[in-house]
């Protein structure tokens, strides 16, 4: 490879210090997702980690699937839907599965919710 290509192969690519400030999070946690699989980076001629642009979209996708509690197993199995734009009969399957699971979750949420609305309720009446 030239070093034109290799520049311009570069400028394509960013450091993992962009994708985590782009995502919000940490150098660690970038490293984190690159150890489980889930992003893969290239390595400048320095050694450097470098990332395709759609690295930030991908880490703030991880980010939101980990706060609904999914595993990296199972973000690592929704990548395919991810790069294809389309899932197959298993995998919406598992995606409502995970829907369920979280709506229930919500459910539960909304009930504490409602029960705390209640002894505030009470509680403002009394002294």
């Amino acid at each position: 490879m030239t070093a034109t290509e290799t520049a311009t192969l570069t400028e394509r690519l960013i450091r993992i210090g962009e994708v985590a400030r782009g995502a919000g999070v940490s150098v660690r946690a970038v490293r984190y997702y690159e150890q489980q699989g889930l992003l893969i980076a290239e390595r400048s001629p320095s050694g450097q980690r470098l990332y395709r642009q759609d690295a930030i979209s991908r880490v703030r996708f991880f980010q939101q699937m980990f706060a609904a509690g999914l595993t990296s197993r199972r973000i690592t199995e929704l990548m395919p839907c991810w790069d294809a734009g389309h899932t197959d009969a298993d995998q919406r399957a598992m995606l409502r599965a995970e829907r369920d699971r979280i709506q229930a979750k919500i459910d539960d949420l909304q009930a504490a919710r409602d029960r705390l609305d209640e002894v505030i309720a009470i509680t403002d009446n009394h002294p």
